[in-house]
């Protein structure tokens, strides 16, 4: 919703401001040096970027314009997900568990928690590091150290979609003044001609400026940095499952190594103590 209202008070306050100074807003209307700007743009995007790259933008579409699916639930159920994992493992032995974490998908624990199990990369870094415990004598730091690699090649990830938008946002300015340059040769064209003409054809080419700065600050730019505030969003559960995870190889019981993980989440998504006790002990 705020993605909506601030693309229509940027394009709003530009439009009425232009209005309000005597200005005709049809001026504006220049569909021939936007197919040349977005064009341009579009086209550099896709030389520069792996379809794969591309498919993740577009998939990031709809949280960029109806908010994050990182929030208060998500965290909950990360932090239940884990207390569910460390009980069982602590009640039953760590065997206990193997199944679960050979297989997520088919996991009765994981099944009981669908929006972590529908974060496949999520899920499988969780099943990934209790796989390690379960099979292995590593201690707690060399099992931080792994998680810290992994955690931050999957932020480089993350990242990728925000820094190839954010260098079309870039971009854009210079693909404005191609189309400016491109309104200028038609104008030298229509020198000796009628001046109503010629004063048209410099109004395209100067819109052809103003447009590439407009979407390159007011549209393509914000929306580069919501990605990259999303993939800070999502990146703060893996921090959060490696904080607990630690937190119990060093020997702490399942409910206080939640609460590592629990700090370690942004407080404006962090569930209470109380919260995730209610939670945990609902299970």
């Amino acid at each position: 919703m705020l993605f909506i209202i601030g693309i229509i008070v940027v394009f709003g306050s530009v439009g009425w401001g232009f209005v309000l100074s005597h200005g005709q807003l049809a001026a504006l209307w220049q569909p021939f040096e936007i197919l040349i700007i977005m064009g341009a743009a579009a086209g550099a995007y896709l030389i520069a970027n792996p379809l794969r790259l591309i498919r993740e933008s577009a998939k990031l579409m709809p949280q960029v314009v109806f908010g994050s699916k990182v929030d208060k639930s998500m965290c909950l159920d990360l932090l239940a997900l884990i207390h569910d994992i460390l009980n069982k493992s602590r009640r039953e032995g760590m065997m206990a568990i193997e199944l679960d974490v050979e297989n997520p998908n088919s996991s009765a624990i994981f099944a009981r928690y669908p929006n972590i199990l529908s974060n496949q990369p999520l899920a499988l870094f969780i099943a990934d590091y209790f796989r390690i415990i379960t099979s292995g004598n590593l201690a707690s730091h060399e099992l931080e150290a792994l998680m810290d690699q992994e955690i931050e090649a999957r932020f480089h990830e993350l990242e990728q979609p925000a820094n190839a938008l954010s260098k079309v946002a870039d971009a854009l300015p210079g693909f404005g003044i191609v189309a400016a340059v491109l309104g200028i040769v038609i104008t030298m064209g229509s020198i000796g001609g009628d001046p109503a003409i010629i004063g048209k054809h410099v109004a395209a080419a100067l819109v052809g400026t103003f447009m590439g700065v407009l979407f390159s600050y007011g549209l393509v730019g914000p929306i580069s940095i919501r990605m990259k505030k999303i993939a800070e969003d999502e990146i703060k559960l893996y921090d959060a499952a490696k904080a607990s995870i630690v937190a119990s190889m060093n020997g702490l019981a399942p409910q206080l190594a939640i609460e590592f993980g629990r700090k370690s989440l942004f407080t404006h998504g962090r569930p209470t103590f109380d919260e995730v006790d209610s939670k945990v002990r609902n299970r």
